[in-house]
């Protein structure tokens, strides 16, 4: 009996300390996979100091990468031995889920990245590319930098120092774009001109008669002058590649870059449905606001186009209702100040403190291409600003332009703009985010998953009371979301078969109730992208189905603010992964 004693304390003791020697050689296991992914990352930021900046890394925030022939040829052979190498070097089995969801992450990324390379060559076909280079890594030292300003002045003279760098190796690199790439390059070149001429002094604070930008700026003014000349005589003439991707690569490309899980076909099979439903359900919102806003004429005729019509018109009423280049601004922060305080009221989920997000008017330079954008605190340095850019029309779009601008961006339209690019939506999102234990999911976002929780809290702040019921509110918060299903619509019509600009302007126009500017712009759009506007409508209803699932499981138990954060907390990650994570 003795001897039995002992020999079962000796087996439990023996099974205790496999077991324990296990979970060591798991964490053990976890922590390679970290380690290695903190040496890539120093490396990439080394090697890519744009790369580094945007993440934070204030070491190379002088610098800029080398974007010749030799030095891209040299990155991707450099992506093809790491794939190679995370396919050997660790045993899957002894990993948390966690850490093999982190390196599937890695891998993706990378894989993508290679695909890329071969398939797209952006520094080939894409002459923008080149001034992200030359004046948004500048623009960024000034907006989000948390070093003292005269360190960021000298690290923008370094940086400026390098310009004609990367106009040489845009000369040598590029080849025949399309068409509409190059236009835009021209435009863009031309803002990046005036924001050296001006814009950056006014950042920096500085006069340009003595400060220490003056001289590198003028040279950088000369270098895209000249940039501007080899786009306009040398490239636009030869600018005959094809804007369209073609189903077969969209079809790839949209697998890696939204990593959902989902095949084209299926988000535009999932889309053109959704579409006819969110059409369905503005016409019963129209049809009640109709004769409160249109007065006594009767209502059109219950078909098709009488629908459409009943939508139209009651949306065309309200768009009057906006503001002007001088109020836009303030509109806008006094719209974040009612959306934070209902957040907080109906616990929808904890704001950040203190919070870090700036709102500002969007630089002349940058105008003309979104009405808004949200740079986030770069997850290196997540003590940054986060800036919340709100655009009023180019300065030079004439009267009638810009008053379209406004009845599309009117006061309702505002707030939920305001909603997806701030509070609870991006800014609060990616604030969560920079939260995260996990490098990988910090470093490595998913569009995805960014932009589908922002279309998400559009609804759900509605659903919760925001706006107390007011229908004019909710047939605006239904023509945005109506515009990300249309998204994903167009992104693939346009790429995947021959839909022309006017059946493009139509499907825009007639069904998602856009004005004319609006569709123009967003067909340009589709143009110079593939697969990104796909992102909002996969997003939205990955995290619609999410919280349908959760809510039913969790029943008299779900509580909505403590369910929103235990989603972000997760980082920004595939929205693949949400259903196996959030229980």
């Amino acid at each position: 009996m003795k001897f039995t004693r002992l020999a079962f304390v000796a087996i439990l003791f023996f099974a205790n300390h496999c077991l324990l020697g296990a979970e060591n050689a798991g964490e053990s296991s976890d922590k390679q996979v970290a380690e290695s992914f903190r040496a890539w990352l120093d490396e990439e930021c080394k090697r890519h100091p744009m790369f580094a900046t945007q993440q934070g890394n204030r070491e190379f925030d002088s610098q800029l990468d080398d974007l010749s022939p030799e030095a891209r040829a040299e990155d991707a052979k450099r992506d093809q031995d790491l794939l190679l190498e995370l396919s050997q070097k660790f045993d899957r089995s002894k990993l948390s889920r966690d850490t093999q969801i982190d390196l599937e992450i890695w891998e993706s990324y990378i894989r993508y990245r290679a695909w890329q390379y071969k398939n797209s060559d952006d520094f080939a076909n894409d002459p923008r590319i080149y001034l992200v280079y030359c004046s948004d890594s500048v623009f960024g030292l000034f907006t989000q930098s948390t070093l003292p300003m005269p360190r960021n002045i000298e690290n923008a003279v370094g940086r400026i120092s390098q310009i004609p760098k990367v106009i040489a190796a845009a000369k040598e690199s590029i080849k025949n774009p399309p068409k509409i790439l190059t236009e835009v390059a021209i435009k863009r070149t031309e803002g990046a001109i005036s924001f050296y001429e001006k814009d950056i002094f006014i950042l920096a604070d500085q006069s340009p008669q003595i400060s220490s930008l003056a001289t590198p700026c003028r040279q950088a003014v000369e270098s895209l002058k000249d940039y501007k000349r080899f786009l306009e005589t040398d490239v636009l003439p030869r600018s005959n590649g094809e804007w369209r991707i073609g189903e077969a690569k969209f079809g790839q490309k949209l697998a890696m870059e939204l990593d959902a899980g989902l095949t084209a076909q299926e988000v535009i099979d999932t889309a053109e449905s959704e579409a006819n439903r969110v059409e369905l359900e503005m016409y019963y919102v129209a049809k009640q606001l109709w004769h409160s806003v249109i007065g006594n004429q009767s209502l059109p005729a219950e078909d098709a186009m009488g629908r459409r019509e009943t939508i139209r018109t009651v949306l065309a009423k309200l768009s009057k209702d906006h503001g002007t280049s001088k109020t836009l601004l303030a509109d806008t922060r006094n719209t974040v100040a009612d959306i934070k305080d209902f957040i907080r009221k109906k616990n929808i989920l904890t704001l950040p403190e203190p919070d870090q997000c700036a709102i500002i008017e969007m630089p002349e330079f940058q105008r003309g291409f979104s009405a808004a954008y949200l740079n986030q605190a770069p997850p290196l340095d997540p003590k940054a600003k986060s800036l919340y850019a709100i655009a009023p029309p180019p300065s030079d779009w004439p009267e009638d332009r810009q008053q379209a601008f406004f009845q599309e961006y009117n006061r309702f339209m505002l707030q939920v703009l305001t909603i997806h690019e701030a509070y609870p939506g991006h800014y609060v999102q990616l604030d969560y985010s920079n939260r995260a234990d996990s490098l990988v999911r910090k470093v490595l976002a998913s569009g995805v998953f960014a932009e589908g929780w922002a279309v998400y809290t559009e609804q759900m702040m509605l659903d919760e009371g925001y706006g107390e019921g007011d229908l004019a509110l909710r047939l605006h918060q239904l023509k945005f979301y109506m515009r990300a299903v249309l998204n994903a619509i167009l992104d693939y019509r346009m790429h995947c078969s021959e839909m022309s600009d006017e059946q493009a302007l139509a499907l825009l126009v007639d069904r998602g109730f856009q004005t004319s500017g609006e569709a123009i712009g967003k067909i340009q759009r589709a143009k110079q992208s593939s697969c990104q506007l796909s992102t909002y409508f996969v997003g939205r209803t990955a995290f619609y189905r999410l919280r349908q699932n959760v809510q039913r499981s969790r029943g008299s138990a779900f509580q909505l603010g403590p369910y929103h954060e235990e989603v972000l907390l997760n980082g920004t990650i595939p929205v693949k992964y949400l259903p196996e994570l959030v229980k």
